[in-house]
């Protein structure tokens, strides 16, 4: 494409400045500040908002997958032995009797 035949794309300052905070929030450099902004954005601009609607259809769907095969795994379980489970007994009985007793009090 020639230099002159160039499109011009119209933007609204609201979708400049959403773009901003998108690339803010993705970088993991949001504040409380610029996510409420890109709230109010969203709310405003019906074009930003279906930009924001896309965005997380895309995101959902390869994330669905993967929690559904972390739901499905087991968790590892130790098994304690008894003399395990006496030790952290007494382990419990006498940390929680040295702070409840043996600490001042002012």
């Amino acid at each position: 494409m020639s230099k002159d035949n160039r499109f011009i794309i119209r933007r609204t300052f609201s979708q400049e400045r959403f773009e901003i905070l998108w690339k803010k929030r993705k970088n993991g450099q949001a504040t409380l500040r610029d996510l409420t902004e890109m709230d109010e954005i969203v709310n405003r601009d019906p074009s930003v908002r279906q930009f924001v609607l896309e965005e997380m259809e895309n995101m959902e769907n390869p994330a669905d997958n993967n929690d559904l095969q972390d739901m499905l795994q087991q968790p590892v379980v130790s098994h304690q032995s008894t003399t395990d489970k006496i030790k952290a007994f007494f382990n419990r009985l006498f940390n929680s009797f040295n702070t409840t007793y043996l600490l001042p009090t002012n």
